[in-house]
This record gives structure tokens, C-alpha cells and sequence, in this order.
């Protein structure tokens, strides 16, 4: 078929052209927005899943929600090799710009807490946090949010924030996405931060997402942080809502899928966000006409396992150091062990033993932490309970075993 008309978008981030599978969580958030801008308790949220489940789609999509209400909002993407400081600051200096101007003493005193926060992260020489300016012209406000502890400096710029927001009926919220990413003193500040936000009712809220282990990250900074976020698992589309991704695009271009086309569609794509939206325009391409069959898929199933090889597993792969990819391996060998011995269905999404993967090779579990130390921090595997890994991207042991 035409591949102009392609509807559909295999993209990181991009939002597909049907958000299906997810008002649960659109509604949800709509209660938190309004709530907030009641003044009622509200806890902040966090998204955690796998890669490819739409984590950041969902996060631009609750962001979206927050501007139509008129709120102040800012993102940023979390990085290990980057302090909290000066990506927040750009946030937050974007969500008061959205709140607009009413009252520019109140403003500027803000903007100013904000660009000092940002400073106080640019070294110890004053002269260096002068030449660097995050893009704020009010002039920076001296002993607030400057102390040099993230912590007290931050609980300061949200309650500052905070004040300006309900001052001017709004709210704010900031949207953090691989927030597993922060180092421990940002994870410990944030999360201080919000529990003081929560306490005096002022309407900023963080919305955060990350990989499956972000709760156990965000409990061992602080105890509390079981009760302060809202957490909400993001996980494949169930049945009825993967044929809706793939059949609500078609019909906007007059085309449609018939029922075994459907099914065979999930089998292939397990319901992933991301490899519903990959097979979606391989077949698209590639099928002759409407609608499309059970042949058609099998026709483009190559086609999509290709580029799946290398744009989602492939790139990942290679960020592996030859070590690494050794330990991945392992990981995957162990899992076809581990379901061959219980007679279940292979599961590249669950966890397995550290054990098990030290003994396929044939090593001392100690002797392997420097690489699953490692994998760990790249982000390709992740440890939900002590003593087992599993990995963070779905059907990447299949690929493995396949290569």
C-alpha cells in the first residue's frame, strides 16, 4: 500500500498515532490535576516499565494534560553523568515562563531562586557561576537555594515555586523521564522536596518514569517514598487494545486488518507499544492492498524483525563491551534453562538467578559483578530483588539466542 499514507510511527518517544491502552492512566492523572488545583492532598506519580512500553509517550501525553489546564510544566531527561541542578533549573525556568507574568516582582523573585539554585552547581569560583547564565535575566536572589545542599536548596525553589503557582491559581509540575538515572543525592533531595511540597499543599507535583527497579531506587533514598509517589505500572497493551493501535490509524486511511491478520500481529509483537508501531509500518509497506491478511504479516515479519535487530536491540548491544555481551548471553541461556527445567514458555522479562547466569559460564558470581555492575548502569539489565537480574527490553534474550 501507499507508504506515504504510513500511519504509523516507530519512533523513541513518538507518540503513535492511537495513545491506546492508556485512559486508565490519562484519567487518573486528570483527578490529580484537579485535585491540586483544589488545594486537596495529591501525592506525586511515577511511571515505571520496561523500554518500548511507551513510558516517555505517556509522560509527553500527562504533560499535554497539564498545559491544557494551563499550568506551568518543564521536562527533563535524567543522565548519569549529569547533577540535577542545571537540567531542573532549565525545567522549572520553561514551566514559570508558561505561568505567565502577571505579577513581575513575584516572578522575577523566583526566576532569580532558580538561577541561583542553577549557579550554585557551576563550581566554587564565583566568578565561574557569573559566567554561567541558564537563560534567566532577573538578577539572582542571594541566600535562597543556595546553601550548596541539594536538599535544603531544593525544598526552598519548590516552596518558592509553589507560593507563585497558587499566588496565581495555577500549578506546576515537572516531568522527569529515566528518572532511575539521578544520583543519590538528587533521588534523596527530590524526594524531600516533594514530601515538603506534599505537607504545606502547595500545587507542584513531579511526574516521574524510569525503568522497573525506580520504586526500590526511590525507597532507598528515603523510607518514605513508598507513600509519597502515586506509582503506576506501564505494560504491553492487552488484546483489545493492540488491535485498536493498529486498526484506528488504518481506518483514518481507509484500510483495515481482518481477524487473523490481528492475531498474528500480537503473537509477533507480544503487545509492545514500540514493536506494534515497528511491524505496523513494515506490513503497511509491503502489503498489497486492503485489508491486510495473515500473509501479509508473515510477508513483512523480516522486515520488522530487521530493523527491530538493529534500531531497538542492536544499538543497545553494541553499547556492551565484549565482557558484557558475555554476561548478556549468559543471561538469556540462562532463562531458556530456567524455563526448559520448569516446562513453561520462555521469558526474556523475568528474572533469573545471578547464580544461574555465573554458572552457564562456568565462573564465581563475584567474579562477574564488574560487568553486571556495569550492565547495570548502561541500563540494559536491571535487579528487581536481590540475587536476580532481569533484562529492561523486552524479547531481547530471543534476539540474543538468535544471533
Amino acid at each position: 500500500m501507499d507508504p506515504i499514507r504510513n500511519p504509523y510511527a516507530p519512533g523513541a518517544g513518538q507518540r503513535p498515532p492511537e495513545l491506546a491502552g492508556r485512559d486508565e492512566q490519562l484519567r487518573a492523572f486528570d483527578v490529580v490535576l484537579e485535585r491540586v488545583a483544589r488545594g486537596r492532598p495529591e501525592r506525586s506519580l511515577v511511571l515505571t516499565g520496561l523500554r518500548g512500553v511507551g513510558k516517555t509517550v505517556l509522560l509527553n501525553a500527562l504533560r499535554s494534560a497539564a498545559v491544557r489546564r494551563q499550568w506551568g510544566t518543564g521536562k527533563l531527561e535524567a543522565r548519569p553523568d549529569q547533577r540535577l541542578r542545571r537540567p531542573l533549573s532549565s525545567a522549572l525556568h520553561q514551566a514559570v515562563r508558561e505561568l505567565g507574568h502577571p505579577q513581575e516582582d513575584s516572578v522575577d523573585h523566583v526566576l532569580g531562586v532558580i538561577r541561583a539554585f542553577a549557579q550554585r552547581d557551576a563550581g566554587p569560583s564565583a566568578k565561574l557561576r557569573d559566567q554561567w547564565n541558564p537563560g534567566i535575566d532577573a538578577p539572582t536572589v542571594k541566600g535562597r537555594a543556595d546553601s550548596g545542599d541539594i536538599e535544603i536548596d531544593l525544598v526552598e525553589l519548590f516552596t518558592d515555586l509553589g507560593g507563585l503557582a497558587a499566588d496565581l491559581g495555577k500549578g506546576v509540575a515537572v516531568f522527569i523521564d529515566e528518572m532511575q538515572d539521578l544520583g543519590p543525592d538528587d533521588v534523596s533531595a527530590l524526594c524531600a522536596a516533594c514530601h515538603e511540597i506534599s505537607q504545606s499543599g502547595l500545587p507542584v507535583i513531579v511526574v516521574g518514569a524510569g525503568l522497573p527497579h525506580l520504586p526500590a531506587v526511590l525507597s532507598a533514598s528515603k523510607s518514605y517514598s513508598e507513600r509519597l509517589f502515586g506509582y503506576q505500572r506501564i505494560d504491553r497493551l492487552a488484546r483489545d487494545a493492540a488491535d485498536q493501535a493498529l486498526s484506528s490509524p488504518a481506518a483514518e486511511e481507509d484500510a483495515a486488518y481482518d481477524d487473523d491478520a490481528l492475531a498474528a500481529m500480537y503473537a509477533a509483537t507480544g503487545g509492545y507499544p514500540y514493536f506494534i508501531q515497528a511491524y505496523g509500518k513494515a506490513v503497511w509497506d509491503l502489503a498489497p492492498r486492503s485489508p491486510i491478511t495473515v500473509g501479509d504479516v508473515a510477508v513483512a515479519a523480516p522486515e520488522a524483525e530487521a530493523e527491530l535487530a538493529v534500531g531497538f536491540f542492536g544499538s543497545r548491544f553494541e553499547r556492551a563491551t565484549p565482557g558484557e555481551r558475555e554476561y548478556l548471553r549468559a543471561m538469556a541461556d540462562a532463562a531458556l534453562a530456567l524455563a526448559e527445567r520448569d516446562a513453561e514458555e520462555i521469558d526474556d522479562i523475568g528474572s533469573v538467578p545471578t547464580a544461574d547466569v555465573a554458572a552457564v559460564l562456568g565462573k564465581k558470581p563475584q567474579s562477574l559483578s564488574p560487568a553486571r555492575d556495569s550492565l547495570l548502569k548502561k541500563g540494559l539489565i536491571y535487579s528487581g530483588e536481590r540475587g536476580r537480574i532481569a533484562f529492561t527490553v523486552p524479547h531481547f534474550g530471543k534476539y540474543l539466542r538468535e544471533r
